[in-house]
């Protein structure tokens, strides 16, 4: 055997270094490296709960954490501003890593200004906020500027929306307004404020302290429903203003959805209004809640992010909760209506008119949890595939691993049977049956190019620990615009927070997304036209 012949560049095991930017990935594997501005947006995404399937969650977190250090002392506007963008824009699940990378920068001299004037854009709750007072305690002190922006985040709103704050947000991670107040000493000239402050700290009710205060005072103490009903109707309270007892009556949740319930609120106590018989699939309030679910305005304004619609949808269909005894008869119109939220969620997208090929990573790895929630990077992967398959007239989605002992890894591509047709729990029990083993990404390039598919435009969701190939995905791209004069495109939609990928950086034809960022399926139409 001549040994030159097992080397070139057009192809190389996935084993091998194809070009002198890769690295080793945790699978064995060589990939592309993010760059810093990448990988923060991943991780500010997806997060590092639950970790991945090579990496523990305190080892991702600590690698990521890296970037935010490293960008926070070389370009801390960069920082600041990515951090605002995707807090502000609903793009991740959830707002821990956010307000992390914001503590962690308001504790670095080069960036703490920035990150400390920006804590009102980030931290929009008082839950925020106190999640973001138990990260910034592992990095520093309580110094001048942090009390200042602590107590400005109190004093630049009016007294209606402190107080709201105040009795919605009580306590949380540890920590509770009296506590933040108590540090920061914000000061103010309005009596209102003043007074709404006096009540947080010392529990003292005066002659200018706001209504609703004094309403969450009242529910506090009363005892019956009539008396509940009466203080949520002329105060507005919400559910969290009230005593336990209160929300297991079927008036005051009525009284509750007439002064209006907040869009994810709403969702979450989904499965108690059933409970109650106030969702039936005829009559009582179904109809009501319904519209509200799917109203485009209603997810936006509140910026309901897709992976909470999928959970919310796949834990009221199960009828269980995760997490407790809890147990309902699901609604049909709601488990629909849930469902079409979901594709209402990702706001509206302009097909491509390409030829799309989704193709869905279904291999070992991808049975890590997004943003430590119970959904798979897997699973929403194929829902993330659904939206483009609902969006795109020319579009077939398929899923890919590897097979142990088969030299050829053509039978290991095979079509997902899913469809925007079928309800979300039903498609994610397609992908949770399919059979799991090695990761090739070159897969789907790999068979097009062997079936001579036409194909415009290959998107390839993945974690990116990409190992068991005979050529790398970038150079099986290459081959299958040689071999069909197609100049194709590839979209890489990264599923966890890991700073690799398998997009060449250098070819404009080649883009790295960030999975479930509710902007995906518009970034992958607009790529795939060309913009």
């Amino acid at each position: 055997m001549d040994v030159l012949r097992t080397l070139g560049l057009r192809r190389t095991p996935q084993r091998e270094r194809a070009d002198t930017r890769q690295e080793l990935n945790a699978a064995g594997g060589y990939a592309f490296v993010l760059d810093d501005v990448a990988r923060l947006r991943r991780f500010l995404t997806l997060g590092v709960d639950g970790g991945t399937y090579y990496a523990a969650p305190r080892e991702l977190a600590r690698e990521n954490a890296e970037v935010v250090g490293r960008m926070a002392h070389e370009d801390p506007e960069t920082l600041v501003s990515t951090i605002v963008d995707v807090s502000v824009r609903g793009a991740a699940p959830r707002q821990n890593p956010a307000l992390f990378a914001l503590a962690y920068a308001a504790s670095v001299p080069e960036s703490a200004q920035l990150a400390l004037a920006a804590l009102p854009a980030v931290a929009r709750t008082g839950t925020h906020l106190f999640l973001f007072a138990g990260y910034v305690e592992q990095f520093r002190g309580w110094g001048r500027g942090l009390r200042r922006a602590v107590g400005g985040w109190y004093t630049s709103k009016d007294v209606d929306a402190v107080a709201y704050q105040a009795v919605k947000y009580r306590q949380r991670e540890g920590w509770s307004h009296r506590d933040l107040l108590r540090l920061s000493h914000p000061t103010t000239a309005s009596p209102e404020l003043r007074a709404t402050f006096d009540w947080i700290v010392r529990g003292s009710v005066g002659d200018a302290t706001p209504a609703l205060v004094e309403g969450f005072v009242a529910a506090q103490t009363a005892t019956d429903t009539a008396t509940w009903v009466d203080l949520v109707r002329r105060h507005r309270l919400s559910w969290e203003m009230l005593p336990d007892a209160a929300l297991g009556e079927v008036a005051v949740w009525d009284a509750l959805l007439d002064v209006g319930v907040p869009q994810t609120a709403l969702m979450r106590q989904l499965p108690r209004l059933t409970r109650l018989g106030m969702l039936p699939d005829l009559g009582g309030r179904t109809d009501e809640v319904v519209a509200q679910l799917v109203d485009p305005g209603r997810l936006r304004s509140a910026r309901v992010h897709p992976v909470n619609v999928l959970v919310a949808q796949r834990t009221y269909a199960s009828g269980r909760s995760a997490r407790g005894a809890g147990e309902w008869l699901p609604s049909r119109k709601v488990t629909d209506a849930l469902d079409a939220a979901f594709y209402v969620a990702f706001g509206a997208v302009e097909p491509s008119g390409k030829r799309t090929l989704l193709a869905v990573d279904v291999s070992g790895s991808m049975t890590a949890p997004i943003s430590g929630m119970p959904i798979t990077a897997r699973e929403a992967s194929a829902a993330l595939a659904l939206v483009q398959l609902a969006t795109e007239p020319s579009a077939s989605a398929v899923g890919f691993t590897t097979r142990r002992g088969v030299g050829w890894h053509d039978s290991a591509l095979r079509p997902l049977a899913i469809s925007p047709r079928q309800r979300l729990d039903d498609a994610l029990r397609v992908v949770d049956a399919m059979p799991m083993s090695g990761t090739d990404c070159a897969l789907p390039m790999v068979w097009a190019t062997e079936h001579g598919t036409e194909v415009d435009t290959f998107v390839v969701y993945t974690d990116n620990e990409t190992w068991a190939g005979k050529v790398h995905p970038h150079q099986a791209l290459a081959e299958y615009r040689r071999r069909s004069g197609i100049d194709a495109r590839l979209v890489v939609v990264g599923m966890t927070a890991t700073g690799f990928s398998i997009a060449d950086p250098s070819d404009a034809g080649m883009l790295d997304v960030v999975g479930f960022d509710g902007a995906v399926p518009s970034l992958v139409t607009e790529f795939a036209r060309g913009l």
